[in-house]
């Protein structure tokens, strides 16, 4: 226990949380679409139950960090590029998040609103929402437990770094869980907005699928045209309403 009390234990368990929070970013725009399309009065439950269940296949990826750090190993090659474990997952994460976008975009211009608010119940499962939720967290988790496995190395014994990891993963839930509301609820408010964060998966699914055959794109770059392409459509939510409260005087 003395071990846990350290300042470096402290500082690792701070770094390591922050650091799942920023990647838990995209599972907060990814449950706000994938939720989105179920019964008003199931979505937050299926939030919850999904960020949980995450939650619990995270810890799990902890406890099976020998098999994780095996996938980096190339199982065969293709036009002398080394394809990995690890790089399939990711390419079929990365297809996933690309046909999920596009989907989602064809159903948000191609179905009449009319026709789109009679399907909405029957659209998409409950069981199938929480599955998606899972899939995509354990894909975008693999580098943040392996980074996380080695930001702890060497500090303490096995238990003591596990803790640490576990902890960190807790915390990062509970922060997505605290946002995940009124993220999710914001989206709906505004198409446009709802728009932005399907071409944020769009962007994501092909950095996914760019990682897959090692062409690392930094996440900082990703994260900053978020961050940009929000800020414009802030301005735009700002304006809009501005035109109206003109329009009624």
């Amino acid at each position: 226990m003395a071990e846990l009390l350290t300042l470096e234990s402290l500082v690792a368990l701070l770094t390591l949380a922050a650091l799942e929070i920023v990647l838990g970013i995209d599972n907060i725009v990814f449950i706000a679409i994938v939720t989105g399309r179920l019964e008003p009065r199931v979505q937050p439950r299926a939030r919850r139950l999904g960020l949980l269940a995450a939650m619990c296949a995270r810890i799990a990826l902890l406890f099976c960090i020998t098999w994780i750090m095996r996938l980096d190993k190339d199982l065969f090659a293709v036009l002398g590029q080394g394809i990995s474990g690890k790089d399939l997952i990711l390419a079929a994460g990365g297809l996933f998040l690309l046909a999920k976008a596009t989907y989602e975009i064809h159903h948000k211009l191609e179905v009449p609103r009319e026709s789109h608010q009679k399907a909405r119940p029957a659209a998409a499962s409950f069981t199938a929402a929480i599955g998606q939720i899972m899939m995509i967290d354990v894909i975008f988790s693999l580098d943040s437990v392996i980074t996380a496995v080695g930001m702890t190395e060497g500090m303490g014994s096995d238990g003591v770094r596990l803790t640490i990891m576990i902890t960190a993963i807790v915390v990062a839930v509970g922060v997505m869980l605290a946002f995940a509301e009124p993220v999710s609820a914001f989206i709906e408010r505004h198409p446009t907005m709802k728009m932005l964060a399907l071409a944020f998966l769009l962007l994501i699914g092909v950095m996914l699928v760019a990682e897959a055959f090692d062409q690392h794109v930094k996440r900082g770059y990703i994260y900053f045209a978020m961050a940009f392409s929000l800020g414009v459509e802030m301005l735009n939510i700002r304006a809009r309403k501005a035109a109206r409260v003109t329009a009624g005087k």
